[in-house]
Parts: structure tokens; C-alpha cells; sequence
């Protein structure tokens, strides 16, 4: 028995001398490729914060880390993907995480619960909503937008992406606000939406500033105001719809990370302690803020607990609003 112990213990010199960890050890969770599943198309707000932090995340864990688009049914089609990976945390879904509250309310059936077949990473940032025009839309503030739609009910296209998805819901809650009605034109995410008003295929959006403030301060769009409480740095000249007494006023792209349920809890915890760092880094706390967003890093839970609240809040709006997908 004595010397079962001195070998045990020499075994472990030899493993720490070695640079060797035990099998529980964190950098042993990750054994091969990360994917990160964005459900929208490239250059939305989902895929743009998924390239930025891929390759700090690849970094912390030692594996490569790669984004896939997988787009369609309003980001369905990517969340069923990783509702149904392997329970191992290799599959990741980087979201816009209203999809997640807002669909239970919306579609008849659904091939996979955001709450049981998706498990909470964490958190990452908000964005106010961009709400702007193509150029050749006569009109330079809200008001004007409201008066030009009243003009022409039904007949000013309003680019989202994708039936059901929160920006179409908050154009829909705009219309009631505004005693107005616009013609939406369904997209496969915010990039081809934004890419559709930027062509003049549509004239409206209101869409993530992460994704959207560029096309503002190139000209491209032209912006009326943004959600939100605070101006957006780096289109400035907008002001907010709480300054213009325009509600609600916290409305905008709450982007989240997720895994499949029944993966690990140290697997999820090591998922989200990652998550945290690279959030707090300067460089991308930085890039987040000048893209228009705002951090928001935390624990699992309190996304689990943003899910939660806002599937019953969006069950009211779309209640009251009458949305239905065709």
C-alpha cells in the first residue's frame, strides 16, 4: 500500500514536471474545432461581433474557432442546428437573442425550445435600433417619415430581416405608435435588409447600429434618430427617441451566446468565464462601442433570465399587434 502511494506521487511529479493537467482541467473541455453559428447573413450585427471574437476564443482555448452562416426562418434554421449538435459545447450559436423569445409567440410549431435544446452562454452587447431612409426618400426627421407614411399608407417599403424577427415586430409597434402603415419587405437578415434600402429596393429600416451607423455616417442612409438612451458616438448628429419623447425607447439588438443543452456545466462555465475576458478587453469593449453597442458581459443566468422576461413581454406585443407568419 505504501509503495501504491509513492508511486502515485511520483507519477504526478512526473505529470506536473511534464506540463501534463489532469483530465478535469479546464484546457482539457475543447478536444477539436469550435464552430460559431451565426443564423443570419454575413455582415450583420450576429456576424460582425462573431468574426471579432472568434479569434480571441480561439486563442483561450487552444482549438480553431470558425464561423458558419446558416441563415433562413427568421435565425431558426442556425438555432435548430445547434439545438441538436452534439452536447459537448464544439457548437455555438452567436444570436440575435430576441429570436429566441420572440418565436415561441409567434411560429404554430418549432423544431427545437430555445429553453430546453439551447443552454446560456452569456450575454455580450446592446444596440440601439438605427432608424433611417434612402436618400431619395424626401424627408429629414422623424416627424417628416410619420408624414410622409400617413400620406402613402401601405405603399413605403420597410426592409427587416425577416417576418417576426424584433426589428419587423418594432416597425409593427412604430405603425400603432404612429397611427401609420408601411409595406414591410421581408430579408434574410439585417446585412441584405440594410443592403436592400441601401440600393433603393426599399426605402426604410430600422435595424442595429452595430451594423447600420456606418451606412449613416457614409451616406449611404440617411439617419432620423436611434433607440436608446444615449447617442450613438459615432453618428452623432442623431438624436435619440427618448429626446424626441418617442416610445419605447430601449429597443435595439441584443446579442447573446448560447451552446447545446446538456453540455457539461464546466464546459459551460469555462464557455462563459472566456466570454467575460474577451468582452473586457480594451481592444473589443472598444471596437463594440465604436460599432454603436454597448457590453454587456455577465453570467449565464442572467440571459436564461433576459429569455425568459422578454418571451412573455413579446407574447403581448404580438398579441396586441395581431403579427402572424404567413
Amino acid at each position: 500500500m505504501q509503495n501504491g502511494r509513492v508511486l502515485c506521487g511520483l507519477a504526478a511529479l512526473i505529470g506536473l514536471a511534464l506540463g501534463f493537467m489532469p483530465a478535469t482541467a479546464p484546457a482539457q473541455n475543447f478536444t477539436k474545432p469550435v464552430r460559431v453559428i451565426v443564423p443570419f447573413a454575413p455582415g450583420g450585427t450576429s456576424d460582425i461581433l462573431a468574426r471579432l471574437i472568434s479569434p480571441k476564443l480561439q486563442d483561450a482555448i487552444g482549438q480553431p474557432v470558425v464561423v458558419e452562416n446558416k441563415t433562413g426562418a427568421g435565425g431558426n434554421i442556425g438555432a435548430d442546428f445547434v439545438a441538436h449538435a452534439d452536447k459537448d459545447g464544439h457548437t455555438l450559436l452567436l444570436i440575435d437573442v430576441s429570436t429566441l423569445a420572440i418565436s415561441p409567440n409567434l411560429l404554430a410549431s418549432m423544431t427545437y425550445s430555445p429553453t430546453k435544446d439551447l443552454a446560456p452562454v452569456g450575454m455580450i452587447s446592446f444596440a440601439p435600433y438605427v432608424l433611417a431612409v434612402h436618400p431619395s426618400v424626401p424627408v429629414k426627421t422623424v416627424a417628416e417619415l410619420v408624414a410622409h407614411a400617413k400620406a402613402n399608407p401601405g405603399k413605403v417599403p420597410f426592409g427587416n430581416a425577416g417576418i417576426g424577427v424584433a426589428n419587423h415586430i418594432s416597425a409593427v409597434q412604430l405603425e400603432k405608435t404612429w397611427g401609420v402603415q408601411f409595406k414591410h419587405i421581408p430579408y434574410r437578415g439585417g446585412a441584405d435588409a440594410i443592403k436592400g434600402v441601401v440600393s433603393g429596393e426599399s426605402q426604410v429600416i430600422l435595424n442595429g447600429a452595430t451594423a447600420t451607423a456606418s451606412f449613416v455616417s457614409q451616406g449611404q442612409l440617411n439617419g432620423l434618430a436611434v433607440f436608446g438612451d444615449r447617442r450613438v458616438d459615432s453618428i452623432k448628429d442623431l438624436p435619440t427617441f427618448k429626446e424626441l419623447n418617442v416610445t419605447p425607447t430601449d429597443v435595439g439588438s441584443w446579442q447573446g451566446l448560447l451552446t447545446t443543452a446538456g453540455t457539461p456545466a464546466a464546459v459551460q462555465e469555462r464557455l462563459n468565464a472566456e466570454l467575460n475576458k474577451i468582452l473586457a478587453m480594451p481592444d473589443i469593449a472598444k471596437r463594440i462601442q465604436d460599432l454603436g453597442g454597448e457590453v454587456k458581459a455577465g453570467p449565464s443566468a442572467a440571459l436564461a433570465k433576459w429569455i425568459e422576461t422578454n418571451t412573455a413581454a413579446y407574447a403581448a406585443i404580438i398579441k396586441e399587434a395581431g403579427i402572424k407568419v404567413q
